[in-house]
């Protein structure tokens, strides 16, 4: 936890919630279920095999990489570390060279608990990414940006290693006219400025019906102030963006002609305030990249088919966010938009289900994990036919028959 603080002014509270008690959630799963997760699965054999035993064997794809990131840098290297071993692998582990503090602590945490040839860590940085995606390794887990994602995919196809790519992209909160705002507001802003908006599903942006947007902007200041208080920079239990790039990114997509609330910022500290933009158009910069900041921008629309016409126009994200209290409008939308999970009337907390995947379809990423479905990402599935050898039928066999035809139709349709 002091790991945290220090690389990105983590609370300990926030450091137990979503880091180190997400990652004893998933071990605890995992020693629970591993032994029938493993276990070989027996399937139906057609008539045409007769006499034989059909099965499916899990079987660990060998030495696996996970490259993880610096936003939860101690959750996002051990939720897979904890799949990958539950599987029969073995595994190289690359943190982020942004969060030097907790991959100290991931380091001395691995070389205490495994010999290298089981689990290894490796810090650093580009050169270091560049080497190891150099190797032949069998799987290959990826957690960061779309654009360091396409490098590693690019890098995994010359030695056609199969990898599973968490990536990110600028996930929409639609909030509809039933909604209840002054909930949504309170959960809309825990799901936005959590560790200061450096969260893959973290809501990029809402897009809510034009009728009730000065509503919702006053409930989510209202309700920004009663959880960072009216001086955020100075709250301890607020945390600070990872380096000085990202900082400088993040306050040149705040317009000021825009902003509704926050903008504000120290240079010292890292520490950007909690800002919500309105009068946000599709054209502006803070439209153009997914955020990765506390900053949240207000869209509007007035037809809902339209609202969701123009998210299908963009890249798929990785979360999508629907606040509203009309079950018909709920099964739509899940219906007509492509994304990679999500909650209605709630944010984030899809991803610490571990009886539910989490991952991206599209520009998002591809595979999921956590659980059940993590423990089948990082295991190959045998399927194997057991054939006994008291009897052998000879229609398959030259030379071929009438007779043989007719049986062979007669088992194969």
């Amino acid at each position: 936890m002091d790991a945290l603080q220090a690389d990105l002014g983590k609370s300990r509270m926030e450091s137990y919630m979503c880091e180190v008690g997400m990652v004893l959630s998933e071990l605890s799963y995992m020693l629970r279920h591993v032994r029938s997760f493993a276990r070989e699965t027996r399937v139906r054999t057609p008539l045409a095999q007769y006499v034989s035993r059909s099965y499916v064997k899990p079987s660990p794809y060998g030495v696996t990489l996970i490259m993880s990131p610096w936003n939860y840098p101690f959750m996002l290297t051990l939720d897979p570390l904890v799949d990958a071993l539950a599987a029969g692998n073995t595994a190289v582990l690359k943190p982020s060279a942004y969060s030097p503090n907790t991959s100290a602590v991931l380091q001395s945490l691995i070389e205490e608990c495994f010999d290298p040839e089981y689990v290894a860590v490796i810090t650093g940085g580009r050169a270091e990414n560049q080497h190891l995606l150099q190797e032949p390794f069998d799987y290959i887990f990826f957690t960061g940006s779309q654009a360091v994602g396409k490098v590693v995919m690019r890098h995994a196809s010359e030695h056609l290693t199969p990898v599973t790519l968490e990536l990110g992209g600028k996930s929409p909160c639609v909030v509809t006219k039933s909604a209840k705002l002054k909930l949504a507001a309170r959960r809309i802003v825990f799901g936005k400025f959590l560790n200061c908006g450096q969260t893959c599903v973290a809501p990029d942006y809402i897009y809510c019906d034009a009728s009730i947007r000065d509503d919702l902007i006053r409930e989510l200041i209202r309700e920004t102030k009663r959880q960072y208080s009216i001086r955020a920079l100075g709250n301890p239990s607020y945390g600070k963006i990872i380096n000085d790039k990202h900082f400088n990114r993040i306050r040149g997509l705040i317009d000021p002609q825009k902003v509704v609330y926050g903008g504000g910022a120290d240079a010292d500290t890292l520490r950007i305030e909690p800002t919500i933009l309105s009068d946000v158009t599709w054209e502006d910069a803070v439209m153009q990249e997914e955020i990765f900041g506390p900053v949240l921008p207000i869209l509007t629309y007035d037809d809902l088919d339209d609202a969701l016409e123009q998210i299908n126009a963009h890249p798929h994200p990785l979360a999508f966010y629907l606040f509203t209290e009309d079950k018909r409008t709920a099964r739509y939308v899940t219906d007509v938009c492509a994304f990679g999970g999500g909650c209605i009337n709630d944010t984030i907390i899809h991803l610490a289900t571990t009886n539910m995947g989490f991952g991206g379809v599209g520009a998002s990423g591809m595979g999921a994990y956590h659980g059940k479905i993590g423990f089948d990402t990082f295991s190959h599935r045998k399927s194997i036919v057991d054939k006994k050898t008291w009897i052998d039928l000879p229609m398959r066999y030259p030379p071929y028959t009438d007779f043989y035809e007719k049986m062979v139709r007669l088992f194969l349709r």
